[in-house]
Formats: C-alpha cells, sequence, structure tokens
C-alpha cells in the first residue's frame, strides 16, 4: 500500500480526498472517539476505509487492541487499499452487509480474520470499517475471550445498524473505564451472565461477598449503597435500570466501605433486540482520595492568598495613616508610592484567593492599578489613562510582578510628565503574542530630560522595575522619546517561557 502525503488526522484526509458531508465526518469521529472498546473487545486491529473521489479506497483511522497482538505493526492511516481488496469493500458500501473471511497472509500457526462492516449513519454508509485480528488455529477460547468476542459482534452489528457510537453520548477519555479494568456482561433483566476477575476485585473492595454470577448488578448495589430509611435508589442501582430500560448509556460511581468504583453501562441492542448491558468497571479509590487531597490543598492555597491579601490591605493602611501624620512632604510622597506599591501586590492575592488555578486573569487587576494610578495626579489636573489590549491568564508569579511594574511605569507617568497640574493623556497597549508579551506606556506630557539614562537614574521606581524587570521577569525595558519627540514612550517586553497561554 503505497504512502501519501504527510495528512494524518482523521479530519484532513476525508476533507482532502472525499466529498462526505460534515454530519458524516461528525459520525465517524465519534466512532473513533469510542471504538478503543471494540477493538480491545474483539483482540483485534480497526481501521476505517473511506471511499475517495477518485474511486480509490483510503484508511483514515487506525485503533490497535490493548489486549492482544496487533495485525499491523505499522503504520496504515494515509494508505490506500491494493486493488485486490478494494471489491470487498465495494460490496460491503453497496449492500451495506458485513464480509467475512480470512487474509491471503499467513503468520506461521496464525492467520488474519478480516471483517468488514458498514459504517451507518441514517441511510447513509460513510465508511466501511475493518476488523483484522491475528488468530491462532491451535488456541481455544476462554470464558473471558468468549465474552468479550460475543459483545464486540453484537457492537459492531450496532455500528452497521448506525446504532453506536450512542448519539448525545460523550465521556472522560481519561477517566473512563476500560475493558481490562473489569467488565460485566448482564442480560436484559440486570442479572450477571458474567464478569472478569478484575470486575469481581473491584466489587471486592465495595464489598460484595460471593460470586456475582447470576446475582441482579442492580440490586446488589442497592445494597451497598443504601443507608437506613434512604428509599430513593442510589446513583449506581438507578443507572443500571436506566440503561436496560431506556437503552442509553450512563456513568456512575458506587462508594462503600472507603473504595470509590466507576461504572460505564453501555445498551446492546443488535437488530433493535434488547440483549442485556456491557457494564465497565474501574477502581478509582485511589484517584478519588488523591483529588481530595487536591481539592483540599487548593482551598488552603486560596486562603492563604485571602490571608496575604488581608495582612498587605494593613500594611497598607498603616503606612497611609503614618504618611498623614508626616510633615516632611518628600517623606509623605515616599510613604504613599508604598502605599501603591503594596496595593498591586494586594490586588493579585485578591485575585488569586478567588481563583481555582494558580493562574490570574491579569486584565481586571491592570485596570485597577491604572485607576489607582490616576488618582496620584494633582486635583487641578486632568490626567486620563485608558488600556487597550488584552493581558490574558498570566501565572501567579508574573502577575505579581507585573503589576508592580506597571504600577511604577503609570505612577511615574502620572507624576513627571504632568507638572503644575497639566492635563494629558497616558495609554498602555498591550500585545500577546507568541514570542511573548509586549507592553507600551505612552504618554504626551513633559518627556524625558536631556541625556536621560535609564540605568543611571536615581529615581526609585526606575530603579525598582529594572531590578524587577531584570532579575524577576527576564525581560527587557527602554524609555524612548514619544512619537513624534513628544512625551515619553515605556516599552516593556516579557518572554515567552513565563506566559501562559490566553
Amino acid at each position: 500500500m503505497p504512502t501519501l502525503a504527510p495528512v494524518s488526522t482523521l479530519a484532513d484526509l476525508v476533507r482532502a480526498r472525499t466529498d462526505l458531508a460534515v454530519a458524516d465526518l461528525a459520525w465517524l469521529q465519534r466512532l473513533v472517539g469510542e471504538w478503543q472498546l471494540v477493538a480491545d473487545l474483539s483482540f483485534a486491529d480497526l481501521v476505517l476505509h473511506v471511499r475517495t473521489t477518485d474511486g480509490t479506497w483510503l484508511a483514515v483511522a487506525h485503533m490497535r487492541p490493548t489486549t492482544g497482538p496487533t495485525a499491523y505493526p505499522q503504520d496504515v492511516v494515509g494508505t490506500e487499499v491494493e486493488a485486490a481488496r478494494a471489491p470487498r469493500l465495494e460490496r460491503v458500501l453497496a449492500t451495506g452487509r458485513p464480509v467475512t473471511g480470512p487474509e491471503p497472509e499467513s503468520r506461521s500457526s496464525s492467520q488474519v480474520r478480516r471483517e468488514l462492516v458498514p459504517v451507518r449513519r441514517g441511510t447513509r454508509v460513510p465508511a466501511v470499517l475493518s476488523r483484522d485480528a491475528v488468530q491462532d488455529v491451535h488456541k481455544m477460547p476462554s470464558a473471558l475471550e468468549l465474552t468479550y468476542l460475543t459483545t464486540a459482534g453484537e457492537l459492531l452489528q450496532m455500528v452497521g445498524e448506525g446504532r453506536f457510537p450512542f448519539p448525545g453520548s460523550a465521556t472522560d477519555r481519561e477517566q473512563a473505564p476500560r475493558v481490562g479494568d473489569g467488565l460485566v456482561r448482564l442480560d436484559r433483566t440486570g442479572h450477571t451472565v458474567y464478569a472478569s476477575p478484575n470486575a469481581l476485585s473491584a466489587f471486592r473492595r465495595l464489598g460484595v461477598s460471593g460470586d456475582l454470577l447470576g446475582a441482579h448488578l442492580g440490586h446488589t448495589i442497592a445494597r451497598l449503597s443504601a443507608a437506613p430509611g434512604v428509599l430513593d435508589e442510589p446513583r449506581g442501582s438507578a443507572a443500571i435500570a436506566a440503561v436496560l430500560r431506556f437503552a442509553e448509556p450512563r456513568e456512575s460511581e458506587v462508594e462503600a466501605q472507603g473504595a470509590t468504583v466507576l461504572l460505564r453501562a453501555l445498551p446492546l441492542h443488535p437488530g433493535g433486540e434488547p440483549r442485556g448491558a456491557l457494564v465497565l468497571v474501574r477502581d478509582v479509590t485511589e484517584l478519588r482520595h488523591r483529588d481530595r487531597q487536591l481539592v483540599g490543598k487548593d482551598a488552603t492555597i486560596r486562603e492563604i492568598h485571602h490571608r496575604v491579601k488581608n495582612n498587605l490591605q494593613t500594611v497598607a493602611a498603616l503606612l497611609r495613616l503614618q504618611a498623614r501624620r508626616m510633615e516632611v512632604p518628600e517623606a509623605r510622597t515616599a510613604l504613599e508610592e508604598s502605599v501603591r506599591r503594596v496595593a498591586s501586590i494586594a490586588m493579585v492575592h485578591e485575585t488569586l484567593s478567588q481563583a481555582l488555578q494558580d493562574v490570574v486573569q491579569f486584565d481586571e487587576i491592570a485596570d485597577r492599578v491604572l485607576a489607582m494610578c490616576a488618582d496620584v495626579a494633582a486635583p487641578e489636573s486632568s490626567v486620563g489613562v485608558r488600556r487597550t489590549g488584552t493581558f490574558g491568564e498570566l501565572p501567579a508569579e508574573v502577575a505579581t510582578v507585573l503589576a508592580m511594574v506597571l504600577t511604577e511605569l503609570v505612577q511615574n507617568a502620572v507624576e513627571h510628565a504632568y507638572p503644575d497640574g497639566a492635563a494629558g493623556a497616558i495609554e498602555v497597549h498591550v500585545d500577546r503574542a507568541p514570542a511573548g508579551l509586549r507592553v507600551v506606556v505612552v504618554d504626551d506630557g513633559a518627556g524625558l530630560p536631556p541625556g536621560f539614562d535609564l540605568a543611571a537614574s536615581p529615581r526609585l521606581g526606575l530603579q525598582i522595575v529594572r531590578t524587577l524587570v531584570d532579575g524577576e521577569l527576564r525581560g527587557a525595558l527602554v524609555l524612548e522619546p514619544g512619537p513624534g519627540g513628544t512625551g515619553t514612550r515605556a516599552v516593556l517586553d516579557v518572554p515567552a517561557p513565563v506566559v501562559q497561554p490566553g
């Protein structure tokens, strides 16, 4: 099978090589999202084939089993089907019926058995699914293998009838139980006809004694979960009942004796006839214990941020009180500047105390900093401060430093660019790009003094900014004359590694 251009995703291949409708593509993507289950139950590779606009057949997706050997050690996605095999695919597409038979190649004592199944969506067959299993002709299947294969056959029949994947169903792939985690097969009345060893172990942790075989799973779960005097049906039991009654997949968790087991129940109704349900079982006790620990730690961290914010606000209030008692103007000004610096840090901790993660939406903090700095202007002046662009989300350590830097730059512009109550406008422009974050503070005020050198400036605020930019943000700061030689332009560049994606 010759390899085509390096287009790897299902969507790219379908769009580039076929005229399938958007709804057909969405259905195929849903199938691919669920078909690891079918591959594992089948002990077989699954390959999805579509007919291209030039009449050839193309493999657009491939799933290997985790329960058995693969028939395709090499990747087959993006390869065309050999001409000798195309007629069988055409037959499935034309008739809408599966075709089964061995493949010509042999592997010593094993052979590859291929089954071709139509993938139906409504009245359409947008693709053909092949199930390719490496079979050992000398091996007798066990009870587990027979149950797996029977269930896989029913699911594949449902694929050919447009009943699988289930419309509207979605699951968390990371936590969803898989075949190897544990499997229980129920008949149409909800009684257990097979339970894998891992499934039995999971129910043992819940406190189930004896064999599950022949037991009604819903009633078993109800006895585990129901407390005295509680009439409501437990979630796990209700989920099993709903699957059997309404033929809809359900997920639930069962907790008992300190253990937590996740259940995913899937109805089996090939040909529209109820055959019972497949219940995948996963012991998630340790995962839930870890989740609860993380939730507790998150709450503790938020409480710490809240207390730090309160302490900083207390410090700012004390400094403000001390400033009012100062008779020397320079000392009063220095204390007021310290109040604003502490307040800018408190704003970040206040935001973190309300966040679920250690990141903050910085735009709100920036706007509050700008409003605070605008208040520094003399009462008789009219200095406006506004922001354009967005900072987006920033990690906490970056947000704290950037809040202080922004405070100093804008406060410096307000205090020194507009002497004697002059009016003006300060604009903070933010540009977020893959290379990093650029913040430009532009004023139309008095401009830089002759021979100004940022590195040699005696101003405490600018010295603080230089230290924070160089040491904490690993960035760069430039102060230069504004456009047309009017005012001042401060350009801050923060490299990408310290900036979270927005």
